[in-house]
């Protein structure tokens, strides 16, 4: 539990830190595209060049990234290997019906970049973005919805909670497993079913304490005479900085040289 580092900030003075949250999202979003877009190894490697610079730049420890990669290395390997065995073209090698070609495994390297892509970029936001700033952020991009009768802020609100609830819940499981396991309880050997029932006395008092947080937020909550976000002030307005416009023109340099090179250069991916 202690390596999933998903949702948690961590606090330091760098660029990615300094610039404005609303920024950050929508760049996240076109690099999300982008990173999809990337048909020969030319461009992929513009994007994972992309997504080093932004790892470095954060000044948040490099182990902390891969903390979170630890959890899909599996579903990398996975899909990485269907790829693999069903490329298409002339075989490489072949026992049976299983064959390898080209196209199998151009197909595995670009999978396996872009899912290890997606979740660097992602776990940057949430390391150098506070939920505070996120929910500021989500809130002023939704705005428009209002013309709507959406409730942007109930809904940014929600979003933010969540996100914060993810390390207190992976805090509070690794405790109980522990106050578990000095009782003399065995999680880790027998079967999977046997693994399985093991975590029931772990899930029921997670569920329980879950639940307590939950009720005591809602109460801080109302003592605060909190009544959603009409009519509320805030108390840090959000500018643009001359760092967000430097990394907006780099981001769109980067687009730019994407689509040159899926342009002028021959595709990879067919």
């Amino acid at each position: 539990m202690r390596d999933i580092a998903f949702g948690q900030y961590y606090p330091t003075k760098s660029i990615i830190h300094s610039m404005d949250p609303r920024v950050k999202l929508i760049l996240l979003v076109a690099f999300l595209v982008l990173t999809f877009c990337t048909l020969n190894y030319a461009a992929l490697a513009l994007v994972v060049a992309c997504v080093a610079s932004i790892v470095l730049l954060s000044k948040v420890p490099v182990k902390m990234y891969f903390k979170s990669l630890k959890m899909i290395v599996v579903i990398v390997l996975i899909t990485s290997a269907l790829n693999l065995f069903y490329g298409t073209g002339e075989p490489l090698w072949e026992w049976g019906f299983i064959k390898i070609t080209l196209s199998g495994i151009n197909n595995a390297v670009f999978v396996a970049a872009r899912i290890i892509s997606l979740i660097l970029i992602s776990s940057a936001l949430t390391f150098t973005t506070s939920p505070t700033d996120l929910t500021d952020a989500l809130e002023r991009l939704m705005k428009p919805l209002t013309v709507f009768h959406v409730k942007v802020h109930e809904i940014a609100m929600m979003m933010t909670i969540a996100l914060r609830f993810v390390p207190l819940l992976l805090e509070e499981t690794d405790k109980i497993m522990a106050a578990q396991k000095a009782r003399g309880a065995d999680m880790e050997s027998g079967n999977l079913v046997q693994r399985i029932k093991a975590l029931v006395p772990v899930l029921i008092p997670l569920f329980v304490s879950a639940f307590r947080r939950a009720y005591e937020l809602a109460v801080a909550m109302e003592c605060r005479c909190y009544q959603g976000g009409q009519g509320r002030t805030r108390m840090k307005i959000l500018t643009l900085h001359k760092s967000d416009y430097i990394c907006t023109f780099i981001v769109i340099l980067i687009i730019v040289g994407v689509v040159l090179c899926n342009v002028l250069l021959p595709h990879t991916l067919r």
